[in-house]
């Protein structure tokens, strides 16, 4: 066998290698995204088998399921990619964009005779659908070096793809036969540089693929299944760093710690089933009404804890105020008409050197005040001091 055939085996064997580890990664986490990129190397593999290893068919007719497959394998990375993100897949767009580019493939395939032209319709097409994942990713906060590695190995893609046939060719003259084409500098380029994309695209997606596993994890560490909010390890870790973030931006901060009132009665005449569905309406009813940079726990059996920034005094008692009285409303599809849950909420405003724990102490003091003095309301730290000034002392 030549050193020629060897090549030719490079391209199908890093498709078919990738797509079996990405088909073992889908199988141990069943994210679509992943099943495309299992998808969009199998089609790669696939397409190179076909034109380089497989038969020749009369009329060059193989060369059309080849760069079906070479189409199939940018939609479907490209899927992968924008998946990850939530977004909504652009099928239509890019089913539009491989039927244009197949129709003149098959013109300068079967009609004006054109190797040039069919390279620039397949190329183009190619780089337009990853081109919509640059679009598709542009506005999205990369939180992560690797979406910026994803952003640019579609961007560079795209680049390749359009740019790189336009100029060897312009630089070439076009080729007159398949025999010199596959002789060329332009097919040896991308050979190399197909097989440099696809190894660089697929470690990229492999390490988004084991950042969200480990982001999972954390979650599942870090969150309360049944209120939908952090638990305790997981608050005091993102309010401790966020709170610091704040305090050092100038920006007021607000803590505030609620507390189910009477739940243990609540449980022992109800059952624990109708306590569980009032812990998960509380938890509910937070995160619809919350701003978007609140932070919220549930740091014990029926108490939960809400950082929230850019919060005055006067805001933050508006909003503990609104988490108090939509507490009822918020879980009386879910219990006994009968019952109507309540809840007592201390407050403290964040201060300059303050610490999260300094804070939750106050604000355990201020829901301390506001049991004490009848539950079903929220009350707000005041320091000694200034309670000893208002009252003569």
């Amino acid at each position: 066998m030549s050193g020629q055939f060897f090549i030719q085996l490079l391209n199908p064997g890093i498709g078919l290698l990738f797509a079996v580890a990405f088909f073992l990664l889908w199988l141990n986490r069943r994210d679509r995204y992943v099943a495309y990129a299992a998808g969009a190397y199998t089609a790669s593999a696939i397409a190179f088998l076909i034109l380089d290893v497989g038969p020749a068919l009369p009329y060059e007719l193989h060369r059309i399921p080849a760069n079906i497959g070479f189409l199939a394998t940018g939609a479907l990375f490209a899927a992968a990619i924008i998946r990850r993100y939530g977004l909504p897949v652009p099928w239509r767009a890019m089913a539009v964009t491989s039927a244009v580019s197949m129709a003149f493939f098959l013109w300068f395939l079967l009609g004006s005779l054109s190797i040039g032209g069919r390279i620039l319709s397949i190329s183009i097409g190619a780089g337009i659908i990853a081109a919509m994942v640059v679009r598709a990713l542009w506005p999205i906060k990369k939180r992560y070096v690797i979406d910026r590695v994803l952003f640019w190995v579609a961007a560079l893609s795209a680049l390749n793809l359009i740019a790189r046939p336009i100029v060897l060719m312009s630089l070439g003259g076009g080729f007159d036969s398949y025999d010199g084409f596959q002789q060329s500098v332009y097919w040896t380029t991308v050979q190399f540089t197909q097989a440099m994309v696809s190894i660089t695209a697929a470690i990229s997606l492999m390490v988004a693929v084991a950042i969200d596993q480990i982001s999972e994890l954390r979650r599942q560490v870090d969150d309360d299944k049944l209120s939908g909010l952090l638990n305790r390890r997981g608050f005091e870790a993102k309010a401790g760093s966020a709170l610091r973030r704040y305090l050092d931006d100038d920006r007021p901060v607000a803590l505030m710690i609620a507390d189910l009132d009477r739940f243990k009665q609540i449980n022992d005449s109800y059952g624990h089933a109708v306590g569980d569905a009032i812990i998960a309406a509380f938890g509910a009813h937070v995160r619809a009404i919350g701003p978007a940079e609140m932070i919220a726990g549930r740091i014990g059996g029926e108490e939960f804890a809400l950082l929230i920034s850019s919060a005055g005094i006067e805001t933050a008692r508006q909003f503990a105020e609104a988490v108090r009285i939509g507490l009822a409303p918020a879980a009386a599809d879910r219990i006994p008409s009968t019952l109507v849950p309540t809840t007592s909420i201390g407050l403290t405003i964040g201060t300059p050197g303050a610490n999260l724990s300094a804070l939750m102490h106050e604000a355990d003091q201020a829901l301390y005040e506001a049991k004490r003095t009848g539950r079903n309301r929220v009350r707000t730290f005041t320091p000694i001091s200034v309670r000893q000034a208002a009252g003569g002392g």
